[in-house]
C-alpha cells in the first residue's frame, strides 16, 4: 500500500473536513491511545495528594470537595 507523507497541519485540515461523526471516531482513537499515560498520571497524582493531605493532619479521602479546595489553595498560596 502506497503511503504520502503529511504535515501535523495537513492532517488536522484533513480531520476539519470530516463529517462530526467521523470527527468523534477520530477523537476517540486518539484518546484511547493516550489513556494508559493519563490513567498512570491521574493515579500517580492520586497517590501524591493523598500522602500530602496526611502529611498536613487531613484525610483526603473523608474531606468535603470546598475542604479538598480550600486545602489545595493553602497548598498553593504558602510560603
Amino acid at each position: 500500500m502506497p503511503s504520502i507523507t503529511l504535515t501535523n497541519e495537513q492532517v488536522v485540515e484533513l480531520i476539519k473536513q470530516l463529517p462530526a461523526e467521523q470527527q468523534t471516531e477520530v477523537f476517540q482513537f486518539l484518546l484511547l491511545q493516550q489513556w494508559p499515560s493519563w490513567d498512570s498520571l491521574s493515579k500517580y497524582g492520586e497517590d501524591k495528594v493523598r500522602r500530602v493531605a496526611q502529611d498536613h493532619g487531613h484525610n483526603w479521602d473523608t474531606m468535603t470537595e470546598e475542604e479538598r479546595e480550600a486545602f489545595v489553595d493553602q497548598l498553593v498560596h504558602e510560603n
